[in-house]
């Protein structure tokens, strides 16, 4: 009898920890699943950015590519990272830091046109502050 409490205890201890392996498993996919890696420009000519789900991407919004449309809240401008550049369109109100020159992260990804649709952009509340992901992509430029 004794030896019968024994194996149920023993399958006990094996379900709860087959239990809490899987549960490991399930967190972590879901973890790298909803990552948002960052990308500079470059990164993404190259191919290096997912085309399938949204990642961040960053750089210097280009002097004279912001353009507003009038009628709605649509944005379209460009960002570089001083080698390359791509277009990014966001609808909704940008940050008050916002303007040509300051660097800032898109969130987003990219639509059936290959444009880069931000759902969010960042701007840094200190004008003189720049993202440390958009000045690593700038000084890896500068190194190319």
């Amino acid at each position: 009898m004794s030896m019968n409490k024994r194996s149920k205890r023993k399958l006990l201890v094996v379900m709860v920890l087959l239990g809490m392996a899987l549960a490991s498993v399930l967190a972590l996919t879901a973890f790298e699943e909803n990552l948002l890696y960052f990308y500079s420009p470059t990164m993404v000519k190259n191919g290096e950015a997912p085309s399938e789900r949204k990642f961040r991407v960053g750089g210097l919004v280009v002097a004279g590519s912001v353009e507003r449309a009038t009628d709605s809240l649509l944005v379209k401008f460009d960002i570089t990272d001083n080698a390359e550049s791509m277009s990014v369109e966001y609808r909704g109100i940008l940050p008050d830091l916002f303007r040509e020159g300051q660097g800032i992260v898109a969130m987003g990804a990219f639509n059936g046109q290959n444009i880069f649709v931000a759902d969010e952009v960042l701007a840094k509340h200190d004008e003189n502050y720049m993202p440390p992901e958009v000045a690593d992509a700038l000084k890896a430029a500068e190194q190319q």
